[in-house]
């Protein structure tokens, strides 16, 4: 049914052809990533242009890149790309966009980090992290993407069985910009510091 499930743990890699396979130049400027991270936006709206086995690999290099508590990696990755099943998802939300492949990311609370002084689990948070690292890849690989949490996550787990056991965090569609696609509005407003930082 899925192409692949790609996991964070140890001894499973992507076959991805090298594009994040690199070490970063040391001494690099942050300028480049803060230009990354202001460009990027919520893309609602694809071409019919299909997107290369290599850059969808190179979204998975992305993902395992991702830092998590502990380093437990308590994620899971469905790359949903077989027509078949993008149609079942597709039929979950109403948020796909017509992509042609969408990413479905999940968290395994048992094997997560817990904050011994709260109780606090860490599976969402780490899960977050990853979901970050793949919306940024795919600005930076000239795809777009939007972060879907609107769905029906009980159906999803009943159509895709092997989602069993995961805390389906986000559905991620995946695709190039259609023509006209552009920045909502609210992207450029942004509170400032003095709101959002307080220095102690």
């Amino acid at each position: 049914v899925l192409r692949a499930c790609v996991s964070s743990r140890a001894g499973i890699h992507s076959s991805a052809v090298g594009l994040y396979s690199g070490q970063p130049e040391k001494g690099a400027s942050m300028t480049s990533f803060l230009e990354l991270a202001r460009d990027r936006y919520s893309v609602r709206a694809f071409s019919d242009a299909p997107v290369e086995a290599e850059k969808v690999e190179a979204l998975v290099d992305a993902a395992i890149a991702a830092p998590t508590a502990v380093d437990r990696q308590p994620w899971h990755l469905w790359v949903v790309e077989d027509p078949d099943a993008v149609v079942r998802l597709s039929a979950l939300t109403r948020f796909s966009f017509g992509a042609r492949v969408i990413l479905m990311l999940g968290a395994a609370p048992a094997e997560a980090w817990v904050r011994k002084y709260d109780g606090r689990n860490f599976a969402d948070v780490d899960a977050s992290i990853v979901g970050t690292h793949i919306m940024l890849a795919a600005h930076d690989l000239g795809l777009g993407t939007t972060w879907v949490g609107h769905f029906d996550a009980p159906a999803v787990h009943e159509a895709f069985p092997e989602t069993e056991g995961y805390d389906l965090v986000v559905l991620f569609p995946i695709g190039y910009p259609a023509d006209g696609a552009e920045p909502a509005a609210k992207h450029f407003e942004r509170r400032g510091a003095s709101e959002l930082v307080t220095r102690v």
